[in-house]
């Protein structure tokens, strides 16, 4: 049988849902109760910046229906993003070291006590059986010129037995021969290949959109981040590096890569990361639709 789709965005509580998708007046606490009526799946956005506090991580469990699940992005030091010292938990910043420009310096004692640190603090999602899998969003500065996946190692066993997806942000891993290679280390280590809908250019911070790869049974991952081109490569807002109205027949064509993805993986997570306006959930409802999971009616989709 095929793999459970689950289709959500990679926020709710995204500053254009609020202006645009939102219903006027309505709380930020009744935001994810409302999302979550019309979503079976969300991506965690706001621990990319801060581990989220576990008294927080419960109220998010009991605001959201049994089944609803939450992928988690690892803290952004963890993605090997530039981090400040500020962002780190007050307990780990003294052991931090830190740059001239306040930077802090990723050491492999560092990475395993953030890294326990996030499974602490989201272990109720985990708990309530609602944490689909840690998602690793890494920089484009992480190169195969540069660096090895096997630098990821240590992280990815600290976060495991819990699922782990990893998007890779350098298209660099999957020319010729290095792709085999590439998509052996995310096999042997369990972890899931995330797949793109991506703008058509050849940049090297641009993964391709026409390759997909199941590298789990358990799971399969892909992330929308529309085809603007020239946004994604010189916007300096979410917003303008994201924008992008996706029409149905580019929805049916990712839809094909969904199911495809589902014959092979017992889950597929689609988000919707075109975050401009209410460009993401409106994109997302209607996806929904055309996989048969949610009526397309006109006051619910807005187009």
């Amino acid at each position: 049988m095929a793999g459970k789709i689950l289709v959500g965005t990679s926020s709710w509580a995204d500053p254009g849902f609020v202006r645009e998708w939102y219903p006027p007046k309505l709380t930020a606490r009744e935001r994810l109760p409302w999302y979550a009526e019309r979503f079976e799946y969300v991506e965690l956005n706001s621990s990319f910046y801060a581990v989220p506090d576990r008294t927080t991580v419960h109220k998010w469990v009991e605001e959201t229906p049994d089944g609803f699940v939450f992928d988690v992005k690892a803290h952004r030091l963890l993605s090997r993003h530039s981090a400040q010292v500020e962002s780190l938990p007050p307990e780990l910043r003294e052991q931090a070291q830190v740059s001239g420009r306040g930077r802090v310096r990723l050491t492999p004692e560092l990475e395993t006590a953030l890294a326990r640190r996030l499974v602490e603090e989201t272990a109720p999602l985990a708990e309530a059986g609602k944490l689909g899998a840690y998602l690793v969003q890494l920089t484009p500065a992480f190169s195969p010129a540069k660096h090895s996946l096997g630098e990821l190692d240590n992280l990815i066993a600290t976060l495991q037995p819990q699922r782990v997806a990893v998007e890779l942000r350098n298209r660099n891993w999957l020319r010729d021969e290095r792709r085999d290679d590439t998509l052996r280390w995310f096999s042997d280590h369990g972890v899931a290949f995330v797949a793109v809908d991506a703008p058509p250019d050849e940049h090297f911070s641009i993964m391709p959109s026409d390759f997909d790869a199941v590298t789990t049974d358990g799971l399969a991952v892909i992330r929308l981040h529309g085809r603007n081109t020239e946004g994604y490569l010189k916007g300096k807002s979410v917003a303008e590096r994201f924008a992008w109205r996706y029409e149905d027949d580019e929805l049916e064509e990712i839809a094909g890569r969904a199911r495809s993805a589902a014959e092979q993986a017992g889950e597929v997570h689609v988000a919707f990361n075109n975050n401009r306006g209410d460009d993401a959930p409106t994109a997302a409802q209607r996806f929904r639709s055309l996989l048969g999971q949610a009526p397309a009616g006109e006051e619910q989709l807005r187009f």
